[in-house]
């Protein structure tokens, strides 16, 4: 397998976990089609139940950032290697 492309997809795992670890305290209201949702600044418990809408963004952002970060590091191994 291509080193760019693990430490791609081991950059993605890692940013996605500390993403999920990290995620506000939220909780989320649906009332037919209207959907409040209110965060807290500490984050949330490893407790079962669904996450909401902006912790799966949280967790998303730090997946993208996490893989940006693998691929660069795997250009830099894969031109150390040349």
């Amino acid at each position: 397998m291509n080193v760019k492309i693990f430490i791609l997809i081991v950059g993605l795992m890692a940013g996605g976990l500390i993403g999920y670890l990290t995620r506000p305290q939220a909780s989320e209201i649906k009332l037919g089609p209207l959907s409040v949702e209110m965060q807290d600044t500490s984050a949330a418990a490893l407790s079962g139940g669904d996450l909401t809408s902006g912790q799966m963004q949280h967790v998303a952002i730090f997946a993208v950032l996490g893989a940006i970060v693998g691929l660069g590091i795997g250009f830099v191994v894969d031109r150390q290697k040349a």
